[in-house]
């Protein structure tokens, strides 16, 4: 990303209404997990913050590209944050219980089918991956140039992309769905020029614990939701 886009996650992304909501999700996604998780592609440490904070239990390691946000990624967290390529880690062969991909397989800088061929690789047998994904290529917006994402992907085409890289045992569904509707008019309508800026930003904080509400009633439901501004996938290395 752009360095001025990871000066606004560092900021939002421990209070943010998004942020908060998907660190809760991965978070769901690990509930029964041990031992050493990566996070790869971990840009300025808050999902490794919160795990530190709500899965004490885990050894975390991080995974980031950009220096900066690598060194600031390690300061929050407390975690160990290598500098590297999710298309090249720089891990050795089943290093780890399970791994992390967060909004990462979007990004015009990574190659999905060499990245998911190294998380396989670091993964144990039977290791746990979760994914988070953007959705739908139709979504994409003013946000995902700002962010250099690449690729958006409905729940069919991230279940095809991790079975095509031998991952198996796979679960996929969307999240964010109640709050769609909005997502689109704000992308599609109301920040659809060349100029606009990312949704990363603070909100007004009603607005902000409104949202997150949203988000948490959604966790709550007791069946999945047909569609969604995301996409979280686990599976299981072989």
């Amino acid at each position: 990303m752009e360095p001025a886009e990871y000066d606004l996650m560092d900021v939002a992304e421990g209070r943010m209404w998004w942020y908060r909501a998907l660190h809760a999700r991965v978070i769901d996604a690990l509930k029964d997990v041990s031992g050493r998780v990566l996070d790869a592609g971990c840009g300025t440490g808050g999902l490794l913050a919160a795990l530190a904070v709500l899965a004490p239990g885990l050894e975390l390691t991080g995974l980031e590209f950009f220096a900066a946000a690598a060194r600031r990624a390690g300061e929050k967290s407390g975690a160990v944050v290598v500098r590297g390529s999710v298309n090249a880690m720089p891990f050795a062969d089943a290093s780890f219980d399970a791994a992390i991909a967060a909004d990462v397989l979007c990004h015009a800088g990574v190659d999905p089918a060499a990245a998911l061929a190294e998380l396989r690789r670091v993964l144990r047998p039977g290791g746990r991956l979760v994914v988070n994904m953007p959705a739908y290529a139709w979504l994409m917006s003013a946000h995902d140039r700002r962010v250099h994402n690449a690729r958006r992907q409905t729940a069919a085409e991230l279940r095809a992309t991790l079975a095509a890289a031998g991952f198996g045992r796979i679960d996929v569904g969307y999240w964010n769905g109640l709050l769609l509707p909005l997502m689109i008019a704000e992308r599609k309508l109301l920040a659809r020029g060349e100029n606009a800026a990312s949704d990363v930003a603070a909100f007004p904080p009603w607005l902000d614990t409104m949202l997150h509400g949203i988000t948490a009633l959604e966790r709550r439901l007791p069946f999945p939701l047909p569609a969604g501004g995301s996409v979280l996938a686990t599976a299981e290395a072989p």
